[in-house]
């Protein structure tokens, strides 16, 4: 009887596990992985044109100080700081009165001099008939033309004392030498001026046109020489563009003034001046900015977005998607960036669809859904996702 119970219990045990086990095979298979979606941009072919762009800064076609060159009292400042003035224009007076006191002194020393010389004339023209007459001995004669021609130097000296007065007293006046934006004054009425050296009393800029002063790198310069012979002695290259700090572009376009001589060896830089109409004035002395000078076009380039390409280690390289929709990885070699664009000289055909949008979720070989690279932004927003 307890033999029977325990059979029936293992044959009732059995059909349970059966039932659990077949209940088990009836559930369906997990579904496969959807494919990750990433944007795609095709590589476009077209001529791009190749720039140079340098950071520099803004000086004056002129930048002249003013400075006092006689010693004296400033009386009076005849400009509003920070305006435009005319050359010729007056823009300081010294105190006069005690180089008009030095110019008198000197006109009485030249002529005390020339009554001395009139003098001596006489006393020459007087004794050379008498000598012949043997009247007076010869030596009368020497000596009143030696104090003839001590009396000419003397005249002499007396007029370049006027000279210099005069000069002296004219510098009194300071006056524009050129025309221009002048800045603000160093030295205010009622200073001492121009003791012991040229006192600094302000500084004048022709600003129109002005010069933007860049530095051209060592390297960049190696390389145009190499790939851009004709470039190589920094033709007077002309239609060069200038953006300013607000990201607004010069009205008027520019062109090569200058190149210096050597490279400046403590920043490895060939400094170059190139020059800008600024007929609106609205370029001052010291702004900053960037040139953009056109030196090639590139014929049938490749282009990708920025974005497309990785780097490791000094390698680039971008993910192609294929019409399977399958990803694969190539090494390319990039040429220069445009804009938002980087160009491939070797590594993708025109028309190939590359990752431009997430990258870092795709691997080698991974079949992936597609939508059109729209820009930077779209793609930081489905890299977010």
């Amino acid at each position: 009887m307890n033999m029977s119970l325990a059979a029936r219990n293992s044959s009732l045990t059995a059909a349970i596990l059966a039932a659990a086990l077949a209940g088990a095979c009836d559930k369906p298979a997990p579904p496969a992985p959807v494919a990750p979606e990433v944007s795609v941009a095709p590589v476009v072919e077209k001529d791009v044109p190749i720039y140079l762009d340098l950071v520099g800064q803004t000086e004056g076609f002129q930048d002249v100080d003013i400075r006092a060159r006689v010693e004296g009292f400033l009386e009076t400042m005849n400009f509003r700081e920070g305006s435009f003035v005319r050359q010729g224009d007056l823009l300081y007076q010294i105190d006069r009165k005690p180089l008009e006191a030095v110019l008198a002194a000197a006109k009485a020393d030249k002529a005390t001099a020339q009554a001395a010389l009139d003098k001596a004339n006489n006393d020459v023209a007087r004794y050379t008939p008498l000598v012949a007459r043997q009247a007076v001995s010869r030596q009368e004669l020497d000596n009143a033309q030696s104090a003839h021609d001590a009396g000419r130097a003397q005249v002499d000296a007396a007029a370049a004392a006027v000279d210099k007065a005069t000069l002296d007293l004219g510098y009194t006046r300071v006056i524009a030498p050129i025309g221009g934006l002048i800045g603000t004054t160093r030295v205010k009425p009622g200073n001492l001026v121009g003791r012991g050296e040229s006192t600094l009393l302000t500084t004048i800029s022709q600003i129109d046109p002005i010069i933007f002063r860049v530095g051209l790198i060592e390297a960049d310069y190696l390389r145009l020489v190499k790939e851009y012979p004709e470039r190589g002695q920094a033709a007077r290259t002309a239609g060069i563009t200038l953006t300013l700090a607000d990201g607004t572009v010069h009205p008027a376009t520019g062109r090569v003034r200058a190149v210096d001589r050597a490279v400046n060896p403590a920043t490895g830089t060939l400094g170059i001046e190139l020059i800008f109409p600024n007929r609106a004035s609205n370029l001052r002395p010291g702004q900053y900015g960037r040139a953009r000078a056109l030196i090639d076009t590139m014929p049938r380039a490749r282009l990708v977005p920025q974005r497309a390409v990785q780097e490791l280690q000094g390698l680039y390289s971008v993910a192609v998607v294929g019409a399977d929709h399958k990803v694969a990885f190539r090494t390319v070699t990039v040429g220069p960036r445009v804009d938002q664009l980087w160009t491939i000289t070797k590594g993708v055909d025109a028309g190939e669809q590359v990752v431009a949008g997430g990258l870092q979720a795709v691997r080698d070989g991974m079949t992936v859904r597609t939508k059109p690279f729209a820009d930077s932004r779209a793609a930081e927003t489905d890299e977010a996702q």
